[in-house]
């Protein structure tokens, strides 16, 4: 953290993570649609960089496949909680942890090229410029590597529909504010598909992307879950046969983005 910086609210969120969304039945099913396609961009031994890596579940199960990942996040309580998972896991030798703040990607000297890249589930929606993750991926990843973006989406009825029904407007519609929102003193932005593919094609080639979380309810709704597990397991059955079909990648509560380094 820079002199003057104010704390990441995620390191406030560091130790409870994994118990209100790794482990949640919710969390769990969008996680795993996730690694699926995860597993598909990279096999071993590549070596692979991961923006906001979070707690580390991620890194530990690509390094279980015999994949290396630099694990890097802008908040240190999180690289801390994930430095602890890699090394009780057993994977130290293949997951090197960095405190790392995204938004300086294209200032930051890395020990590459890699193979390709990841971020998952909204790490780069607190990034204030995107294009300085482009820049920074393009200089960092191999020509042919590929790169999987899973960020929120801005075009989420399962949200709509849910706050408008608890009478809550303001958090229903909250996506759809013009320059993004804020969340405990964080910028949050919310970047259409049309507009990550903008940002994204001057070093990138756009490959494809999959819907996580638009049948399939968002997080907060785990409650919810809890008591329709069936209908759960159901609508994410349905979901992952039609993630890459339009519209739905536009609508769901992430999107997952698949680039080419040019």
């Amino acid at each position: 953290m820079t002199a003057g910086a104010l704390p990441s609210p995620f390191e406030a969120l560091a130790a409870s993570y994994d118990g209100t969304f790794t482990s949640s039945r919710i969390g769990t099913r969008m996680r795993r649609a996730v690694w699926r396609r995860l597993d598909a961009a990279f096999v071993p031994p590549s070596r692979v960089l991961e923006l906001g890596c979070g707690t580390g579940e991620d890194a530990v199960h690509l390094a279980k496949r015999g994949v290396f990942v630099l694990a890097t996040d802008a908040a240190e309580g999180m690289v801390a909680e994930a430095r602890a998972k890699v090394e009780r896991a057993g994977v130290a030798d293949r997951v090197t942890t960095r405190a790392l703040d995204a938004a300086r990607l294209d200032e930051i000297h890395l020990e590459g090229p890699f193979d390709g890249a990841f971020s998952n589930f909204g790490a780069l929606n607190c990034v204030p410029e995107l294009a300085a993750v482009s820049a920074g991926l393009s200089r960092h990843v191999r020509p042919g590597g590929r790169v999987l973006l899973c960020l929120m989406g801005r075009y989420v009825p399962w949200e709509w529909g849910w706050y408008l029904a608890h009478g809550n407007r303001k958090a229903a519609f909250r996506r759809l504010v013009r320059g993004g929102a804020e969340w405990r003193g964080l910028h949050v932005g919310y970047p259409s598909l049309r507009e990550l593919h903008r940002l994204f094609s001057p070093g990138f080639r756009f490959l494809g992307a999959r819907a996580i979380g638009v049948l399939v309810p968002p997080s907060y709704v785990e409650e919810w879950a809890a008591r329709h597990p069936r209908l759960l397991a159901a609508l994410d059955a349905v979901e992952r046969r039609v993630e890459a079909l339009p519209p739905f990648p536009s609508l769901a509560d992430h999107v997952l983005v698949e680039l080419e380094r040019r």
